[in-house]
């Protein structure tokens, strides 16, 4: 990292305070008074139910991002429709007109015998020409005719589909809404549960956890000493960073506020490398990279299912949205259990994004 980007990274940290995220049970558990539930159960429930949240977040943010894409696909098919329906007007009338030109100009005497009885051969002849390319020239507009229609046909079941579809997303888009709001009200009544004693105790033990962990990845060297970063990644960096202090909201993709996916997403798009927008994406489609290559800019996915997302700032440490009612912050790499970690600017041959 640049010693340029550590302090600001430093600055930041100092400014914003570092709360330390969720842990899954890695800490000891801590037995409870009689009567009430150990701390570490306690915290066991609460990490469950932040990540149910979290997983019907991204759920919900897949489904969203396919909503938008859909809505813009109907949106091409129906202008793409009415194009087509003003030329299927436009060729229809051309066609009429021309039938009414031909009908206007024959007669039930056959060609032959008007060029005997014309008083003027060389005009017969001359209106016969024109009669045949009247007729040619319907010919032409009855096939493009029929051309246009077939392509308004088909144009209209590609909307009638496009917009079943988009339907069918909107319905699943408001069932995950559904979900990830009733996941968080069940995490706000587990902490209404709780005594103040008990929310203070439950953050020093989860503090405590945190740091053992951390203490026990960087001393087991899977992490290198920081290589420097990609122009693009010590951009995606500092926009990140930037954003330190902003508040935790599922769903967003900024400026005021974002969720762990929106963060990076958001992050990586203003540095000039678009990447997916779900951490599960980020996961599936990014090339992945061991720890002990980390560098600026990197992701880091957490969990079996990759249902968090953070960015790697260097020494240890990630900048995240983390949870619900907590705000953008430093912490380190290890507050949560690591799946693996993926380098947005460096894509596989052929890929896309």
């Amino acid at each position: 990292m640049s010693e340029r980007l550590l302090r600001l990274v430093c600055t930041a940290a100092i400014a914003a305070g570092t709360v330390l995220a969720p842990l899954p049970a890695t800490a000891a558990p801590e037995p409870g008074e009689p009567g009430h539930r150990s701390l570490s159960d306690l915290l066991t429930d609460l990490q469950r139910l932040y990540r149910e949240a979290e997983r019907a977040t991204e759920t919900y943010n897949a489904t969203e991002e396919k909503l938008r894409k859909q809505r813009a696909q109907t949106g091409r098919l129906e202008s793409e429709l009415a194009r087509a329906r003003l030329a299927l007007h436009d060729s229809r009338g051309a066609a009429g007109r021309l039938a009414r030109q031909q009908y206007q100009s024959t007669t039930d005497i056959s060609p032959y015998v008007r060029l005997l009885l014309a008083r003027d051969p060389q005009r017969a002849l001359d209106q016969g020409h024109v009669i045949g390319q009247l007729a040619r020239e319907r010919a032409e507009t009855v096939g493009r005719l029929a051309g246009t229609e077939k392509k308004a046909a088909a144009l209209a079941r590609r909307a009638r589909t496009s917009l079943d579809t988009q339907l069918t997303l909107a319905a699943r888009q408001k069932k995950t809404r559904d979900e990830v709001q009733r996941r968080l009200r069940d995490v706000q009544e587990l902490l209404a549960s709780l005594t103040p004693e008990q929310l203070t105790a439950l953050a020093e033990f989860e503090k405590d956890g945190v740091a053992k962990a951390q203490r026990k990845l960087v001393t087991s060297g899977a992490l290198n000493d920081d290589d420097k970063p990609s122009g693009q990644g010590e951009k995606a960096v500092r926009y990140a960073v930037r954003q330190i202090g902003k508040p935790y909201q599922w769903g967003a993709e900024g400026p005021r506020s974002y969720d762990c996916s929106g963060l990076t997403s958001e992050a990586w798009r203003k540095a000039g490398a678009p990447i997916p927008r779900t951490s599960q994406e980020q996961w599936a489609k990014l090339p992945k990279i061991p720890l002990r290559r980390l560098r600026p800019g990197d992701l880091v996915i957490y969990f079996p299912e990759a249902t968090h997302v953070a960015m790697y700032v260097g020494k240890g440490r990630v900048v995240q949205a983390p949870r619900p009612g907590e705000k953008i912050k430093l912490s380190p790499i290890a507050s949560h259990p690591i799946l693996g970690a993926v380098r947005p600017d460096v894509r596989p041959e052929g890929a896309r994004g």
